[in-house]
């Protein structure tokens, strides 16, 4: 796995989390625009990862891995094929994963979001 660096935040890069209100006056046209690339590159950027697994962090130290489905305007992120992966206590060890299935990961709950990369000779993670 590699660095903390590496992780991908869909929180930060998919643009849902923060919007803008623009004012209707005629200077804003450049700041629209502006505003509409970075939408554009971050709708591409989302839609180059559909059907891409991934790893969820969630605050309560649970871990999902599964395949990337869609996301909404509040960060809320559905996997398909999901498996839980318990954070190890004391008293539990890690052990075999739970399968889920078809899982709504709540936006507010995402701590990091890692991608699998295609090849087999990189790390497994970005």
């Amino acid at each position: 796995m590699a660095g903390a660096g590496a992780t991908v935040l869909l929180r930060e890069e998919n643009g849902c989390c923060s919007r803008r209100q623009s004012s209707s006056s005629a200077g804003d046209s450049d700041g629209e625009r502006e505003d509409s690339a970075v939408a554009a590159r971050a709708r591409r950027r989302l839609e180059g990862l559909l059907n891409k697994n991934m790893r969820i962090r969630m605050t309560d130290g649970r871990t999902l891995v599964g395949c990337f489905l869609c996301t909404d305007r509040d960060c809320n992120v559905i996997l398909g094929s999901a498996q839980e992966f318990l954070k190890p206590t004391d008293s539990f060890s890690a052990g075999e994963p739970r399968v889920l299935g078809l899982a709504m990961v709540p936006g507010h709950h995402i701590v990091s979001v890692e991608v699998q990369r295609e090849s087999l000779t990189c790390p497994p993670y970005l």
